[in-house]
């Protein structure tokens, strides 16, 4: 029977990854205990094993690219606790109402300063459009102008975001488009300088669960929320969509997509990034929108979230010295370990982003996809 050591070995091999070897993407074991901690422990194990400094690698993100391109994780074990909790996850319904905070007090309210210094000046917290451009603040003026061209938002019309952040796009759609934008967010510091930025401008900004949102816009849009809903409350929140939409308008939904179904996302993700996170796939998006809309067009731009992920980790890492009295080295590696990561798994194409646009089916005219 094979060792850890001679278990992790095969499987990197697989993926063209040596331990200790020379190339940027091959990984340095510090600590001998990291092979027992990813065979029992899995992909919690390995993250764990790089915040507390256990291995290194020079290129994290072409790591992760070369070993989810071959799928390697799938053939590492899920320890018993994983397991268990990914079942009471769903089970107790982590999307529910009742929970909806959480995610907000353990990530978004980590600090405005860091997500300053890290996004682009709009503060958008989602894949950028990185088409005719290599600029992080273009990419995301790009994606925020291609969503209001997808709905075709015209000035005066009223336009609701259902996940707004820090008003990125409230604030777009209402300065360069004179619409009258209303954003919705569970978090008290994204509020708070969504507030500040946009006193003197028509974007508004509520703390509200989307459930809760009992008005009707001309058009609706959702922006890398969907993550946090839950498989549970897919439906619902088509429901509360349809209701909020005039019968002339479009829903953009805007989300991170698998390629295959899932009740939990990866466990070190939900564990210290996204708690109760899961990722949709496009059937469970279009069943919990059946019988409520018509899908007018569907793009997938995932290949773009990889340089936006990039751009992110270059902009944390360079202001971490200005930014460091408020964290400690472990959560450097953590932030770290999270942007290349994820920046490895689209680069190999294991998610997606899609941009839908629904209707409810009022106009009679074709609709004319945007790119």
């Amino acid at each position: 029977m094979k060792n850890s050591k001679e278990i992790i070995t095969d499987l990197l091999d697989c993926a063209g990854v040596r331990i200790n070897g020379s190339r940027d993407w091959d990984i340095h074991i510090l600590d001998n205990r990291f092979y027992d901690r990813v065979v029992t422990k899995g992909s919690l194990g390995l993250g764990e094993a790089y915040m507390d400094g256990w291995w290194e690698c020079k290129h994290l993100d072409q790591f992760f690219d070369r070993v989810l391109s071959v799928e390697l994780d799938h053939q590492l074990k899920k320890d018993t606790f994983s397991l268990i909790a990914h079942r009471l996850n769903y089970s107790l319904n982590t999307g529910r109402k009742s929970q909806i905070f959480e995610v907000a007090h353990r990530h978004y309210d980590l600090g405005n300063a860091l997500y300053e210094a890290m996004l682009d000046k709009g503060l958008n917290y989602s894949c950028g459009y990185w088409t005719n451009t290599s600029n992080l603040e273009q990419a995301q003026q790009n994606k925020l102008d291609l969503v209001c061209r997808k709905i075709d938002l015209q000035p005066g019309q009223s336009v609701l975001d259902i996940g707004s952040g820090w008003g990125g796009f409230i604030g777009f759609a209402g300065q360069r488009y004179r619409a009258n934008a209303l954003g919705v967010t569970v978090s008290v510091e994204q509020k708070r300088l969504a507030d500040d930025r946009y006193s003197d401008t028509s974007a508004v900004t509520q703390l509200r669960d989307y459930r809760d949102i009992n008005a009707q816009f001309d058009h609706v849009v959702s922006i890398g929320m969907f993550e946090h809903v839950g498989t549970k409350n897919y439906r619902q929140f088509m429901e509360v969509a349809h209701r909020s939409l005039k019968k002339s308008g479009y829903f953009l939904l805007h989300t991170i997509g698998g390629t295959q179904p899932t009740i939990t996302a990866d466990h070190w993700i939900t564990k210290h990034i996204f708690p109760n996170g899961v990722i949709p796939t496009l059937t469970q998006i279009s069943q919990a929108a059946e019988g409520l809309f018509v899908t007018e067009d569907i793009q997938n731009i995932g290949i773009h979230y990889d340089p936006t992920l990039m751009a992110w980790h270059h902009n944390f890492t360079c202001a971490w010295d200005q930014i460091k009295g408020n964290y400690d080295w472990r959560f450097y590696r953590m932030w770290v370990y999270y942007l290349l990561s994820c920046a490895g798994t689209f680069r190999a194409r294991r998610n997606q982003v899609y941009q839908i646009v629904f209707s409810k089916g009022g106009k009679r005219q074709d609709y004319s996809p945007v790119r």
